[in-house]
């Protein structure tokens, strides 16, 4: 299985389609083990074998995001969030899905590798977004 670092291209079709608001929908972020199968294919959260086990910090579904910021930066359009973390956590974690809780497929918005396994124990797993504009998480160029 394999984690690719992606925006899904369901969720570019979604913009088209006006199916997705990323300033007024609920959009989560949940974690998943190095054995899931994620890419610019995935198109849903399902709740899929490879998810992080509900339980130590962890939420099957995962983190709501919040303080979403929508602008552009020259002729780029990005979206930021406030960064996602879990507290008193125990587990292992190779990367996210972006997804839209609101939506009734809980359609899928970007795929997040985090380049290997990564293991918190008994502390706070923080996901730290990158300054939004050239270099955000979710843009179009």
């Amino acid at each position: 299985m394999a984690i690719t670092q992606a925006m899904c291209t369901s969720f570019k079709e979604d913009l088209f389609q006006k199916e997705q608001d990323l300033d007024s929908d609920t959009i989560k972020i949940a974690l998943f083990t190095s054995s899931a199968s994620l890419g610019a294919a995935t198109t849903t959260y399902t709740g899929a074998s490879g998810e992080v086990a509900n339980g130590n910090g962890y939420t099957t579904g995962g983190e709501t995001l919040t303080g979403a910021t929508i602008g552009t930066t020259g002729t780029t359009a990005h979206v930021d969030f406030n960064n996602p973390e879990w507290t008193s956590a125990t587990f292992t974690t190779a990367g996210a899905l972006i997804y839209n809780d609101t939506t009734a497929g809980k359609q899928a918005i970007a795929v997040l590798s985090f380049g290997g396994d990564f293991t918190v124990t008994s502390g706070t797993f923080r996901i730290v977004f990158p300054d939004p504009g050239a270099s955000g998480l979710i843009r179009i160029d």
